[in-house]
């Protein structure tokens, strides 16, 4: 691993440098993909920059600016820019007056950590994360083009990464800046993890991070992570998320002419497969439509892709029946869900050995804390990390939604397994979930409350004096 340290001060010769053994290394454009000059004329432009935008107060327009500046810097997979993004945040870190540390647990792939030391080192710290990258857009499927930032005349913002989750990146840090503006000193220590790789699995992001020294001398206590918009009134926050798996499934038999009819074929198999997992999908399906359980209590199992035939330059050849057929499925399980009672059913009913089927069933992150405990943070009197968010919530005049597990996946998952309590949530209310959609947006009016809300958040969080 390398470490960077960025120096904007404007004698600074270089603009990167890195730390490996004793020796210097510059961080050059070749792989930063910035030159000097360009991050020097970003930190001018960006520092004097102001823009008004009419029933917004100067700071205000500001702050939208800067959310839209950040928003067309391309993070989108598979060739996310991520020197341009780390650039952009370390400017208005050093901006802000934070403390910045560029870490590359794998190469091409930075991570930047920001820090604002509190007044008690002996407290334990907390942490706002947020990932920078996203995923792709097609842009003849968009009314504005996706990496834009096109602010129409309601105030929505067209972006990719509009609400997953650029928003959060840029209201941590203006909420930095107003509290840093009317002088709040924190007792705890704030510390902001801007991560790659988290639309595609956080393997060489913040899965390495939480592993290594830097995180463990961060001494954090308590973490904020994304959550996602709400369609009411209500903030939502999430306790956990389900679990990933992949499950593949293969099954064998005698090949055949294609129009003999006989049992056992390779493709009979499959379709018994896919019969009875369609069934087990029902059932859980049947239950959120009826209002037992929410989308993200249930197990979600869906088909993926699935392989089989004889090729041919043309196709397929159509009067034979194969021998192998794959089928594979996307698997997302509550925390607490009993892992051997799916596998008992896996091997009995989905993928039975007497129908010549084998199966792997991948784990795909952690799905236990290093206490043997499902990944889940508690969100009654018993974690008193969620007592002060909540009356901080509550203080900035909003509302709280019943806590929920995640339907998807998050980085939260890997604070969670380290046993430090975590909380996704993004302030978005009256607002439609897009993350991954179509003409992603966001409007200026809940990108600015969110500011709002986490000054009180953050200035809440990080002067609870109780918990160690």
């Amino acid at each position: 691993m390398q470490t960077w340290f960025c120096d904007l001060s404007p004698n600074s010769s270089k603009s990167f440098f890195g730390v490996m053994g004793r020796r210097p290394v510059v961080f050059s454009s070749q792989r930063s993909g910035m030159s000097v000059s360009a991050v020097s004329q970003s930190l001018i432009l960006l520092l004097s920059a102001s823009a008004v935008i009419a029933g917004f107060s100067p700071e205000e327009g500001d702050q939208v600016n800067r959310f839209q500046q950040y928003l067309r810097i391309r993070t989108a997979h598979p060739n996310p820019d991520y020197a341009g993004a780390v650039s952009f945040l370390s400017v208005q870190a050093v901006s802000i007056g934070l403390q910045t540390l560029t870490l590359e647990f794998s190469p091409g792939k930075p991570l930047l950590l920001l820090s604002w030391h509190g007044s008690d080192p002996s407290l334990s710290s907390i942490l706002l994360n947020s990932h920078l990258d996203s995923v792709p857009a097609e842009p003849s499927r968009w009314i504005h083009p996706p990496f834009s930032a096109y602010r129409d005349a309601d105030g929505r913002i067209f972006a990719r990464g509009a609400q997953d989750d650029k928003c959060i990146a840029i209201q941590y840090l203006e909420a930095l800046r107003n509290l840093k503006a009317r002088r709040f000193s924190p007792l705890r220590s704030i510390h902001l993890s801007f991560v790659p790789d988290e639309e595609i699995g956080g393997a060489d992001g913040n899965e390495k991070f939480v592993a290594s020294g830097h995180f463990r001398d961060l001494k954090v206590g308590f973490v904020l992570d994304e959550g996602q918009a709400s369609l009411t009134e209500e903030f939502r926050v999430f306790y956990a998320d389900r679990l990933p798996w992949s499950l593949i499934v293969n099954a064998a038999g005698a090949p055949g002419h294609g129009s003999k009819m006989y049992d056992g074929s390779a493709m009979e198999n499959l379709m018994e497969c896919m019969e009875a997992v369609a069934r087990f999908r029902d059932s859980q399906f049947d239950l959120v439509k009826a209002g037992v359980r929410a989308g993200s209590e249930v197990i979600s199992l869906n088909p993926v892709y699935m392989r089989a035939g004889t090729s041919t330059s043309k196709g397929f050849v159509m009067n034979m029946q194969p021998s192998e057929a794959e089928v594979g499925f996307d698997l997302r399980l509550p925390p607490a869900e009993d892992l051997d009672v799916l596998r008992k059913r896996i091997e009995e009913e989905w993928a039975p050995t007497s129908r010549n089927m084998t199966h792997q069933l991948i784990q795909k992150g952690p799905n236990r804390d290093i206490a043997g405990l499902p990944l889940v943070t508690p969100t009654n009197a018993s974690n008193p990390w969620w007592t002060v968010f909540e009356q901080a919530i509550s203080a900035s005049g909003g509302k709280l939604r019943k806590p929920e597990i995640l339907s998807s996946t998050t980085d939260a998952r890997f604070m969670r397994q380290m046993g430090i309590p975590t909380l996704g949530f993004s302030p978005m209310t009256d607002t439609p979930i897009l993350l991954h959609d179509d003409n992603e947006f966001l409007k200026d009016t809940t990108f600015l409350n969110g500011i709002k809300v986490y000054e009180n958040v953050i200035s809440s969080l990080s002067s609870f004096r109780t918990a160690t």
